[in-house]
């Protein structure tokens, strides 16, 4: 992997989740719930459910990248698990702040599915890469090079 990067500015970041909200909501879908992906789709999830003026925003944490291009075997939810019944009957927007593998929003579509209440799911990320094997719905720009998230730029304090 190059030294080549997708720079994500916090006032980019501002356009971004604006242009992705005007896509949901021109194609007519009115999610009855938005659910986060964290750690990443969090930031994304908040400003999109603002945006899309939906009250119901729910949260589910998955871990699958351990560094710049490192990775578990597979994608792992973590505690603390959503409750299922909130999705019950619910269409929903999955979101995430970028689509790579797509192995985290097929995880995601496999535990919406196995609650078989939910009335329909739909991704929404800031960015798609090529690899994805899911091609999610709603989709800001496209790349292939590792993404820096404003809120993941620096590196932790402690």
């Amino acid at each position: 992997m190059g030294d080549e990067r997708e720079i994500l500015t916090w006032s980019l970041y501002g356009t971004a989740c604006r242009e992705l909200a005007r896509a949901v909501a021109d194609s007519g879908f009115r999610p009855d719930v938005v659910l986060g992906i964290a750690r990443g789709g969090l930031i994304p999830a908040g400003s999109l459910a603002y945006a899309l003026d939906c009250k119901n925003l729910l949260s589910i944490n998955v871990e699958f990248y351990t560094g710049v291009g490192e990775t578990l075997a597979e994608p792992v939810m973590l505690p603390s698990l959503l409750d299922a019944g909130e999705l019950n009957a619910a269409k929903v927007l999955v979101v995430d702040d970028v689509a790579d593998t797509g192995r985290t929003l097929e995880l995601i579509d496999g535990f919406c599915r196995e609650q078989g209440q939910v009335a329909q799911v739909r991704h929404a990320v800031l960015y798609r890469k090529s690899q994805s094997i899911i091609d999610p719905t709603y989709v800001w720009r496209h790349t292939d090079l590792w993404i820096n998230f404003p809120w993941s730029a620096e590196p932790p304090l402690v």
